[in-house]
């Protein structure tokens, strides 16, 4: 075996195992602390398919603002099992069947599945940053600007919402 399919089955490994702790895990704090875990081995896996730009987007967005969102809600929700209702466990059965269906139909999925390499996976440079950026200011400057001038107009009229009127 080569050594990126070891890295492979390492990163696979520790994403399964951290999922699986985030959803068995009680604390929901531990279970964000989880959540991190298996986006950092999400990205180990983009960076394993030549994808370095998606790596580094994935880990700032999902492993930084995302997360820093949930701990935040998290800390303001205060949870407390003495305050807490106590739940029936239908709910929890529910989703155990669901889950156990879904797991069922992806696995007959993947069974009658074709493996065939893609013709742009084959392509060593289709990830890489250079490209990107040459494709992204060549080929797409205009929907690249108008989603700019996009972004810039919805931050102008979210300050103009936050502002307090003075009377």
């Amino acid at each position: 075996m080569l050594l990126s399919q070891y890295i492979f089955l390492f990163l696979s490994f520790v994403a399964i195992i951290s999922a699986l702790m985030l959803v068995l895990d009680k604390n929901p704090v531990h279970s964000v602390l989880y959540l991190i875990i298996t986006f950092f081995a999400i990205a180990g896996h983009y960076l394993l398919l030549n994808a370095q730009f998606l790596a580094v987007v994935h880990i700032i967005v999902y492993a930084g603002a995302i997360m820093v969102l949930f701990l935040y809600v998290i800390m303001m929700l205060n949870l407390n099992k003495d305050i807490e209702p106590h739940k029936k466990n239908i709910p929890k059965v529910a989703a155990a069947v669901a889950a156990g269906l879904l797991l069922l139909s992806l696995t007959a999925l993947v069974n009658g599945a074709e493996v065939n390499m893609l013709p742009a996976a084959r392509n060593s440079n289709i990830g890489l940053m250079d490209n990107l950026g040459k494709t992204l200011f060549k080929e797409y400057m205009l929907p690249f600007e108008i989603s700019s001038i996009l972004f810039l107009s919805a931050m102008v009229g979210a300050v103009f919402l936050s502002k307090k009127e003075i009377h």
